[in-house]
C-alpha cells in the first residue's frame, strides 16, 4: 500500500439535500451511532502481491494493517473501487477512537507485507516505512 491519503466521503458533509448523520469530533474522525469512523485512500503493490487494481483489493497487508490497529472496513465505496482505478477506497469504523487514530498514523507511508525466516520458518511481517 502506497501513496495513502484521507479521503473525504460525501457521505460525512452536510449537504444542501441531505443531513450528515456523522459529527466530526476530530480532524479527519467522525462518529455514528456509538462507532468512530474514517476513510482513507490507497494504491496496491503487484510486485508485493498486492491487487492489480482497486476491484481487486487483496487481503494482505489489509487484514494485517486491521489487526493492528483493531479496526474493520465498513464501506468498500464499490463505485469507486473498479477495475479501471488503481486508487483504492476503504471506510474503517472501530469503537475506540484510538484505533482510528493509530490508523491514521500509516497516512503518507509505505505498508507491506515482507517474508521473515524464522527458527526455518517463514512467516510475514507488516512493515510500515
Amino acid at each position: 500500500m502506497k501513496n495513502i491519503q484521507i479521503y473525504s466521503a460525501k457521505k460525512y458533509k452536510n449537504g444542501v439535500f441531505k443531513k450528515s448523520n456523522y459529527k466530526l469530533v476530530e480532524d479527519n474522525i467522525y462518529l455514528y451511532e456509538d462507532e468512530y469512523y474514517t476513510s482513507l485512500s490507497f494504491e496496491q503493490e503487484p510486485e508485493f502481491e498486492e491487487g492489480e487494481n482497486a476491484a481487486e483489493i487483496a487481503q494482505y497487508p489489509l487484514e494485517d494493517v486491521l489487526d493492528k490497529f483493531l479496526v474493520y472496513v465498513s464501506d468498500f465505496y464499490e463505485n469507486l473501487n473498479t477495475e479501471d482505478s488503481q486508487t483504492c477506497y476503504l471506510e474503517f469504523a472501530s469503537d475506540d477512537i484510538d484505533g482510528i487514530k493509530e490508523l491514521l498514523t500509516i497516512v503518507g507511508r509505505h505498508v507491506y507485507n515482507k517474508d521473515v525466516v524464522e527458527d526455518g520458518n517463514v512467516y510475514s511481517e507488516l512493515v510500515i516505512e
